[in-house]
């Protein structure tokens, strides 16, 4: 089943799309994934506009928006489900790094990966205290170890 967000998100990427770019993405980016050609820009304003246009989107809802978007392999999809991932950042909890860990090993490419970390997982890490920090850093550790996150 298809929520009314994820198919705002995905018609809007659609009519954004531009096969020229697509193909560049493609060839740039590769991972497997299928591109819509869509500009970074219309990720984002997508994103938006969907949150506009569902502002009753609870946390839970809000992550599952984004598994959602990911599960198609389609590069602007899951490039959406982490823009809206770093809008919710403030409202992310201890327990979605089990969310988290599986986009993490499921995208592919850095292009995914870098943003991910970055603006989702280290603000969050950084916002956690307590039990919570003591536990998410364990599985960050082990992250690092298993090659999943990036040299920095």
């Amino acid at each position: 089943m298809t929520t009314p967000a994820a198919e705002f998100i995905d018609r809007t990427l659609r009519a954004e799309a531009s096969e020229e770019r697509a193909i560049v993405d493609a060839a740039r980016i590769g991972g497997g994934l299928r591109f819509y050609g869509a500009s970074v820009g219309a990720v984002r304003g997508a994103v938006r506009d969907a949150r506009r246009r569902h502002p009753e989107l609870s946390h839970d809802e809000v992550a599952a928006l984004a598994s959602e978007l990911w599960a198609e392999p389609v590069y602007e999809r899951r490039l959406a489900a982490v823009v809206l991932l770093q809008g919710q950042v403030p409202t992310l909890l201890a327990s979605d790094f089990t969310r988290l860990e599986q986009l993490l090993r499921s995208a592919g490419v850095r292009e995914l990966v870098d943003p991910l970390v970055a603006d989702v997982v280290r603000p969050l890490l950084e916002r956690l205290e307590g039990a919570d920090a003591a536990r998410t850093r364990r599985i960050v550790e082990r992250w690092k170890h298993e090659g999943l996150l990036p040299e920095s």
